[in-house]
């Protein structure tokens, strides 16, 4: 498989432009990217710049913290579907996980995938750097256990991103019960790889033309 089909080329920098949502979206369309991942903002300019296409349109949900209410999440989900959206990238409400609240955890990932039931896939940002190895085992475990698709590792807006490492706990943790995003940090062919080969069938990443790029130099 071309990792260019495993790719969620994204751009969620706050001061993206229109312009910058639309480039984004030609090359998705070029080199046929998996998804674009856009702020729930550019949902709709997206889905309508790549209507016709294979390409699906991803978003963020209470992004990059995490710390919003379940029902705003449920919200913003309810949203992101109608704007558009084919799946939607959600924080898990990391306080809680530490505080050792597994209940709200649970119920705050329910609340997006009730939201986004038979409409949108949904990605569990858990975001690896800001735990032990016990909590991120614990994280896929509640995400599992609420029904979501994806258990991604990071919001590339912390203090680190994604670990062959953390991509193989996830695996080990959820076998082929979900599927594994990888994400945050990965800007070369050999580094993406790694991940695949570590469990990740997506990789989210800005630098995606260069990812493709090492892969037509390495076959």
């Amino acid at each position: 498989m071309k990792i260019a089909s495993m790719i969620d080329h994204t751009l969620l920098k706050p001061n993206a432009t229109g312009e910058m949502i639309d480039k984004l979206c030609k090359e998705a369309k070029e080199y046929e990217f998996a998804a674009v991942c856009v702020n729930p903002y550019y949902v709709s300019r997206a889905k309508k710049y790549l209507d016709g296409t294979k390409v699906k349109v991803a978003t963020v949900i209470g992004f990059p913290l995490g710390a919003n209410t379940k029902e705003v999440k449920a919200l913003e989900t309810k949203d992101a579907i109608k704007n558009g959206a084919d799946e939607v990238d959600m924080v898990i409400n990391i306080g809680a996980l530490k505080s050792g609240e597994y209940d709200i955890v649970r119920d705050d990932i329910r609340a997006v995938v009730e939201s986004a039931k038979g409409k949108a896939i949904v990605k569990v940002i858990i975001e690896t750097c800001l735990l032990t190895d016990e909590e991120k085992i614990k994280a896929c475990k509640l995400a599992k256990e609420a029904g979501a698709d994806f258990v991604k590792t990071s919001t590339g807006f912390s203090t680190g991103g994604a670990t062959i490492e953390d991509v193989k706990l996830m695996k080990d943790t959820v076998g082929d019960s979900l599927k594994i995003k990888a994400s945050g940090g990965i800007r070369d062919y050999e580094t993406a790889k790694a991940m695949v080969e570590a469990g990740a069938s997506r990789i989210g990443a800005s630098s995606s033309i260069k990812i493709v790029e090492g892969e037509q130099v390495c076959s």
